[in-house]
């Protein structure tokens, strides 16, 4: 799988590919950085003028408004610009790997669900991770720069709790989202999440080579064909009562995380020592810090599809090499 990034011939999407990615994500978290400041002093802008009447102008205000429209059109355009190139530098890992499974497909031929791996799994790890990578990157980069702005909006301001202790938000921030996504991570386990995701896309194969076998062999009854169906249709029926299981938790934590920045500011509010506007880049800062934290929550679904997808990979590769080396000792004897 990792070919792409050891053979030469794909040295320079690999490795330049990377940085470029790497580069323009972080510019978009520099500029994400910048937008935060910007609603500091637009919503103090907004207190002020709600406190006395004419204390803004009209050309402040839109002078304001088209600051955050500049800034918002470079972050759209970079991200777009991010999002295409990420697509072909993702097509052509999926082409170093695809072309790795071609050269020994004598050898894979023989292993049940081979067509699958190379075509159908090699375009799901793909996409997978043309979101779940840069996804990933990003979030890392938030919590590295809006860490220290949290930090230096947060000192001196009464935190639920944790008083007027100045790591009192970070910490509050790291307990609930930490928290939530090790019970969740747990929750996932528990329902054993990733072996039936395993096990549903096996049945799949075994169905759909059957499905394959049939089109030139008469022999093959329709009894065949509903057995397997009905493995499929088990296993469907298995995946969706857990994951309903699952979801009551996810879905009821992510709701209530709307509030959590909210009740951690509520002494500071009710003091009213903050103003409107360092309220709003608190608020920002505290969720972009706690989003980025939640990453895996957020994400489980899809890494419970990429593990599935990964594991299926490993497993093929292992059985490719394990002929490769049966068909070598068979040489030599």
């Amino acid at each position: 799988m990792f070919k792409f990034f050891t053979e030469p011939k794909w040295y320079l999407w690999a490795w330049a590919g990377s940085i470029i990615i790497l580069s323009s994500l972080w510019v978009q978290v520099q500029i994400d950085v910048r937008i935060n400041e910007w609603f500091g002093e637009f919503y103090d802008m907004i207190q002020k003028a709600l406190g006395e009447p004419n204390a803004i102008t009209i050309t402040e205000y839109w002078a304001s408004l088209f600051s955050f429209i500049t800034l918002a059109g470079i972050y759209v355009a970079l991200a777009v610009a991010v999002s295409f190139f990420t697509a072909h530098f993702l097509f052509r890992w999926r082409t170093a790997m695809v072309e790795w499974y071609h050269s020994v497909y004598d050898q894979a031929r023989t292993i049940e669900g081979a067509s699958q791996r190379v075509q159908e799994d090699t375009i799901k790890f793909s996409r997978i991770m043309e979101g779940l990578g840069t996804s990933f990157i990003e979030a890392i980069m938030i919590i590295v720069e809006f860490i220290p702005i949290l930090f230096g909006l947060s000192i001196g301001i009464p935190i639920f709790f944790f008083g007027e202790w100045e790591y009192g938000l970070i910490t509050g921030a790291l307990i609930w989202s930490v928290g939530g996504t090790l019970f969740l991570i747990l929750l996932g386990f528990i329902l054993r999440l990733v072996g039936v995701e395993y096990d549903l896309q096996k049945q799949e194969a075994a169905y759909r080579k059957i499905l394959v076998i049939a089109e030139d062999d008469g022999t093959v009854r329709p009894k065949k064909l509903e057995e397997l169906f009905d493995d499929v249709r088990k296993i469907h029926f298995v995946s969706y009562l857990r994951y309903l299981y699952f979801n009551v938790g996810r879905v009821a934590y992510l709701q209530a995380n709307v509030l959590s920045a909210y009740v951690f500011l509520a002494p500071a509010i009710v003091a009213g020592v903050v103003t409107l506007g360092v309220m709003q880049q608190i608020i920002r800062a505290f969720g972009r810090v706690e989003g980025s934290m939640q990453y895996l929550l957020r994400a489980w679904p899809t890494i419970i599809e990429l593990a599935s997808v990964y594991k299926r990979l490993r497993e093929f590769e292992n059985k490719i090499e394990k002929n490769i080396q049966d068909e070598k000792t068979g040489i030599v004897r």
